[in-house]
């Protein structure tokens, strides 16, 4: 039966899921909620687009890492079970 797996799986995703909810909050994604709002209106004009930083390039990565990561593992877990039902 793969219940326990499927419990494993879903417990392994709400930890990831939490661990990036608070690295949002302690890199401030949340801070300045009044501004949001208004972002869609914005024309981009004066955006500026400058280069990533060495911190900026890590945390990119790392998160296309753990979504790869994810990817994989749902990819892995549906295998399991089409190949071991019985």
């Amino acid at each position: 039966m793969y219940f326990p797996y499927f419990l494993a799986y879903m417990a392994i995703g709400f930890g990831i899921s939490l661990a990036v909810f608070f690295w949002a909050l302690n890199n401030g994604q949340f801070s300045d909620q009044q501004r949001a709002r208004y972002l869609p209106l914005e024309s981009g004009a004066g955006l500026e687009t400058g280069k990533l930083s060495t911190a900026e390039r890590l945390q990119t990565v790392i998160l296309i890492a753990l979504a790869c990561s994810g990817l994989i593992a749902s990819i892995a877990a549906v295998a399991y079970v089409l190949i071991y039902n019985e």
